[in-house]
């Protein structure tokens, strides 16, 4: 099927080296919120309050509690964007990323921002062959980046505690994507580095539901995330043709 690079099997890493190679040389970029990475410091809490609110929703806490008590691993955390916002609601935070720059920085700006969170440099599939599971995991971003998504999600899977919860943020497979994401983003507007992105490692809701379903977990809630150039903010909606989020539970 066009778009699942079946390449890697259970344990075998979804790591791309040539991906790894470029979000390892972004250093300091990773909190420059004016930089090449300002787009995700300006998506970052519209994904901290969807994590937040289906939490609350589907992990029998108070509507408007924080995170206090959950442990979460960010898979491909890079600097620490969203892990940072994930401590600081009160989650014990694992951060997983195969780049070593990624970790160090992230170590240092946790560090300076007064945060424990244990970074790791690895990847997902070896975290996964520790036993160790979370109460909530996300890979935010990520999974356009992987080799083999479908055994990808997998692997997430087997990361989130029964009656858990996986969340993941990526890119449409559509034209609308192509030219917004890439032309638009990458090209014209410079939000993102070039060659950050390939089109046919987007990958469509239904396709990820679908894998998500095949790994054992159950589609909960999926949302849009849209830029207004009017008013030049990002907002959650149902448009999710470029940008959008996907919760899904671990039943049991």
């Amino acid at each position: 099927m066009k778009g699942s690079h079946e390449v890697p099997r259970e344990n075998q890493s979804s790591v791309d080296p040539a991906d790894v190679a470029r979000f390892n040389r972004l250093g300091e970029l990773w909190w420059d919120k004016t930089g090449k990475m300002g787009i995700l410091h300006d998506i970052n809490p519209i994904r901290v309050e969807y994590v937040r609110l289906q939490a609350s929703r589907h992990l029998g806490r108070e509507r408007d509690a924080d995170l206090a008590g959950l442990s979460i691993a960010d898979i491909g955390c890079g600097g620490g964007i969203l892990a940072e916002a994930l401590a600081e609601l009160g989650a014990k935070v694992t951060g997983v990323d195969p780049a070593p720059n990624n970790v160090e920085i992230a170590r240092r700006h946790a560090a300076k921002s007064g945060l424990d969170i244990d970074y790791r440099n690895t990847t997902a599939e070896a975290l996964a062959a520790t036993g160790e599971s979370f109460d909530i995991v996300t890979a935010l971003e990520v999974i356009e980046h992987v080799e083999g998504p479908k055994a990808f999600v997998a692997t997430l899977a087997r990361l989130v505690k029964p009656g858990g919860l996986l969340f993941l943020a990526t890119i449409d497979r559509t034209f609308k994507s192509f030219v917004l994401a890439i032309v638009g983003a990458e090209y014209v507007l410079g939000w993102v580095p070039r060659g950050t992105h390939s089109h046919e490692k987007f990958v469509r809701p239904d396709e990820l539901s679908g894998w998500l379903r095949v790994a054992g977990m159950r589609e909960i809630d999926r949302a849009g995330m849209s830029f207004s150039p009017l008013t030049r903010q990002w907002a959650k909606g149902a448009d999710t043709g470029v940008n959008y989020l996907m919760a899904a539970k671990k039943d049991g």
